[in-house]
This record gives structure tokens, sequence and C-alpha cells, in this order.
């Protein structure tokens, strides 16, 4: 995954920096083809930084500056400097991800698919299917607290190979203090809806339960999923 980034990110700049080279030097403007270029270009990094970095990240609020510039699409001798901005962004990208940025951007990715299940979820408990809504949940919860052992450093697995509980990895996440006793003690109670609805004990909670799990899940993922 780091790799094809940098990848992307490397040739981004490339064209980028060829584009500013040429502009710099052309007193007529550049054509059609260099415009399609530009335009790739603002493209994919529209597409990395929010995901890189998030829609209220400020290279986010940088790029779409450079954005509202004046006959944006313009490149020549007096007028490239936006085109120098964009390929100034993409620097600094590659920058942050060659010191190692690609940690917090897996990060970023799961964030999203968390927030889309939860999502779902919560669609499906306004449409009154507690049951469906309390594995999703549950699976959410579950693969947070396991991508949250790894970032730091805490083993998800048992000395013969086996995934760890929810219970064991809630258990170690406490003891490194990554959270205190009282949210330790939610995941717990959590755990046990979510083991009730993956085995199809469905009446041992109920749709107002369910919510309240929602509600910890959401705020939970936010904290910690970062």
């Amino acid at each position: 995954m780091h790799d094809l980034i940098s990848k992307e990110i490397d040739k981004l700049l490339s064209i980028a920096e060829k584009l500013v080279e040429d502009a710099s030097a052309s007193s007529s403007g550049l054509g059609h083809e260099r415009v399609q270029e530009l335009t790739l270009v603002v493209t994919r990094v529209g597409q990395f930084i929010p995901r890189l970095y998030g829609s209220k990240s400020h290279y986010y609020t940088m790029l779409q500056f450079v954005l509202e510039t004046e006959s944006f699409y313009d490149m020549h001798s007096d007028w490239y400097q936006h085109v120098a901005r964009v390929a100034g962004i993409l620097r600094s990208i590659k920058q942050d991800i060659d010191g190692g940025m690609i940690a917090n951007f897996r990060n970023l990715l799961q964030a999203e698919v968390f927030s889309d299940f939860l999502e779902m979820a919560e669609h499906l408990l306004e449409k009154g299917y507690k049951d469906a809504s309390a594995v999703l949940i549950g699976s959410v919860l579950e693969d947070s607290l396991r991508k949250i052992s790894e970032s730091n450093g805490i083993e998800t697995m048992d000395t013969k190979g086996k995934i760890l509980t929810m219970n064991s990895l809630n258990i170690s996440l406490y003891k490194r203090g990554i959270y205190g006793p009282l949210i330790q003690k939610q995941i717990t109670s959590w755990t046990n809806l979510r083991n009730d609805a993956a085995h199809g004990c469905y009446d041992k909670y109920d749709i107002e339960q369910t919510k309240q799990m929602l509600i910890f899940v959401q705020k939970f993922c936010s904290d910690h999923m970062k």
C-alpha cells in the first residue's frame, strides 16, 4: 500500500513539476494536452487529500484555495504560480508519506469503513431490525479493538496463532492505559450483547439497548480510530 501511494504521488509530482517548468518558459501558453495533465493532477490529489488528512485539513483548504484561481487552466510564463502551488502541495504530501504518514492513512481508511457500517446499522435500527444491527455494530467494535491493539503493539493472537477474543483485547487495552475502567466495563457489556446477537439469543436484549450500543461504538471509534 505504501509503495503504491508513494509511486502515485511521485507520478503526479513529476507531471506537475514538468508543467511548471514548461509553463514558465512558454509565452503563448500550454496546449490542450497539458491542460488535461493538470486536470488529472488536481483530480487525483483532490481524491488523495481527504483520505490522507480529512476534508477539514490544511492541505484540503490550500487545494480549494488554489482551485479558485482565476483562469486556472491557463499556463504561460506570466501565469503559472497556481500550478507551482499544486506541485508544492504534492511535494509536502510526498514528504509526509515518506516520513510514515501511511500508518495514519490506513487508520483513516478504516475509520471510513467503520462509519459506513455504522450508518448501515443505524438504518437497520430505524427499520426495526435490531438483531442484524447488533451484529454489524458488534463487528465494528471487535475490529476496532483489533486495529487499536495492532497500532499499540498489542498482540491480537495467542501463541498458537488463534485470534484473541474481544474480552482479551479489551483487558489488554485497559491494562496498557489506552482507556480507563469505565470504557473497559462498557465494552465488556457490549461484547456480551454482541455475542448474544451472533449466537441467536435475540431475547436477551432489546432495541433500546442496541441503540445505546450504537451510540457508544460511534463515539468509541471517533475517539480512538485516528
